[in-house]
């Protein structure tokens, strides 16, 4: 990964480790908002109205982070509206890549810039950021309007239903009070709790990481023995910020980050939940298990120092769930 100052690439992770080895993630530094009217959101400035063809997604497949924005892209219909680039799944030295040598990779699809960091700078040319995906631009302004994959979800989940038609909901008000602390629960100990586990940089910092992993994972195959799905009887964004974690854990959060304790296989519940996401309308074809695998292991060159991909578990995500299948938000 790496950092721009003042235009100005320098090489570091996505975090650092600081003095206990307990690793810190950085925050997003663009934090506009696309509404209906344009009309400013929470944060950031206006004038970032709905409109089609407006708007490009720059992602990677194997960052659990863009793939949240991928998801909703697809459940709200926004698929011939908003256009996307995929990285290369190799991120090394010069961070996230627009090379195309890998299938699934596109390229820079709206200028050919070479890596993301060209379109920070684009964006800004004395930018100070992390950079990262996703990356939602604005192709008429030319600029970044947000790279929080949390608040772009948001965006996408109700911006766009005037253009679209599609009113499926998955922040609703009546549960809003409750989607938040599960939201921050397991972004903490599970979403980036994996990255906690597997960079740490001393033996407390990882005991407590990847302990209050499991202890979420527990309380999570406990919630989902009562509910459906994590707030119940309805599929919320609760549920699609959690999917993307779930998808990659056997395959690469397991070993490669070091949260060994227990495959995801062998929680009855979550994994019956995390099948029935992978096989909801719309979902499996954005998930890219070659990019996601590829990625964890050949870019962390601090983790695996010889690049060696291993062969992996054959898992059937086909395989019937268990689950009552009713494929609707408001069953």
């Amino acid at each position: 990964m790496g950092q721009l100052v003042d235009g100005t690439w320098h090489e570091s992770v996505v975090g650092s480790a600081s003095k206990d080895g307990q690793f810190k993630r950085e925050a997003s530094k663009f934090r506009n908002w696309i509404t209906a009217d344009g009309s400013p959101g929470s944060s950031g400035e206006g004038g970032f109205a709905a409109e089609a063809d407006r708007y490009h997604l720059y992602v990677s497949h194997a960052c659990p982070w863009a793939h949240r924005t991928l998801i909703f892209r697809a459940l709200k219909g926004l698929t011939d509206l908003i256009t996307v680039s995929v990285v290369h799944p190799d991120m090394l030295g010069d961070g996230w890549t627009f090379a195309t040598g890998f299938p699934g990779a596109t390229g820079d699809t709206l200028y050919g810039l070479p890596f993301a960091r060209d379109v920070y700078v684009k964006a800004d040319p004395n930018v100070t950021a992390r950079v990262t995906v996703p990356i939602l631009w604005d192709k008429s302004r030319e600029t970044i309007v947000s790279n929080e994959s949390s608040e772009i979800i948001r965006m996408f989940n109700s911006a766009f239903d005037g253009l679209t038609g599609n009113t499926l909901d998955f922040w609703p008000r009546d549960l809003r009070d409750d989607i938040e602390p599960v939201n921050v629960r397991i972004y903490d100990t599970l979403n980036n709790g994996v990255y906690r586990s597997g960079f740490a940089g001393a033996q407390e910092a990882y005991d407590q990481a990847v302990g209050e992993l499991f202890d979420t994972l527990d309380w999570l195959e406990d919630r989902l023995a009562a509910n459906r799905f994590l707030m119940g009887g309805r599929v919320t964004e609760a549920d699609w910020r959690l999917g993307p974690t779930l998808f990659r854990f056997d395959l690469v959060y397991h070993t490669h980050f070091k949260c060994n304790r227990n495959y995801l296989r062998d929680y009855t519940n979550l994994w019956a939940y995390t099948r029935e996401l992978y096989q909801w309308p719309g979902v499996a074809e954005i998930v890219n298990f070659d990019h996601i695998v590829r990625h964890y292991h050949y870019s962390h060159e601090s983790i695996n120092p010889h690049r060696i991909i291993p062969i992996n578990p054959v898992l059937d995500w086909q395989k019937p769930h268990g689950r009552d299948v009713q494929f609707a938000v408001n069953d």
